[in-house]
């Protein structure tokens, strides 16, 4: 369970809301210190004191558009376990989790915070549950279809058509050897 939920009207609030909205629209390296303390409305200094660094503001907010993207995905993947029986279908479900994503980073405008890999660590949470579903069998699976995930976000995000992205996740056929 979350420890903090930012409440919007306080500074902390507006500046988690502010960092959101401008890394979802915009690569990391373009938004800088002053648009987002001015898109908040506080000072520079309120954003050092609240989150360290612009930096520690984009994990902040990262782990908040990240959790929700994670939820939507898993219950995809349970829903599609669900529907398949006795035998899970693995590549059916990550590939309707990976759509199910793709939908809601295009619908929320989180091309960029979310297309791009985690900044400033190496911990990467939607290879890990790629991974995770995928179990032992695929080990590199996981990372390797978070990539061509974020590869289709960024598409988008440089003007692609999203259902052009949609069909390319589609096309992608997985071949998920049994679990030892």
């Amino acid at each position: 369970m979350r420890e903090w939920i930012p409440v919007s009207t306080s500074p902390r609030g507006r500046l988690a809301l502010a960092a959101v909205e401008a890394f979802g629209t915009r690569p990391f390296a373009e938004v800088t210190v002053a648009d987002l303390a001015s898109a908040a409305e506080v000072t520079t200094g309120a954003l050092y004191h609240h989150f360290g660094s612009k930096l520690g503001l984009y994990a902040f907010a990262r782990q908040d558009v990240e959790r929700r993207l994670l939820d939507r995905m898993e219950g995809a993947i349970a829903a599609s376990a669900a529907t398949s029986g006795a035998v899970p279908d693995h590549s059916a479900a990550v590939t309707s989790a990976l759509l199910v994503g793709l939908d809601f980073a295009v619908r929320e405008g989180f091309l960029y915070i979310l297309g791009d890999p985690p900044a400033g660590t190496d911990h990467d949470r939607l290879a890990e549950m790629l991974s995770q579903t995928i179990g032992p069998a695929a080990p590199l699976l996981g990372r390797v279809l978070a990539a061509a995930w974020r590869a289709a976000l960024a598409a988008i995000a440089e003007g692609a058509d999203p259902d052009h992205a949609r069909a390319a996740i589609s096309a992608l056929r997985l071949h998920i050897p049994d679990n030892p």
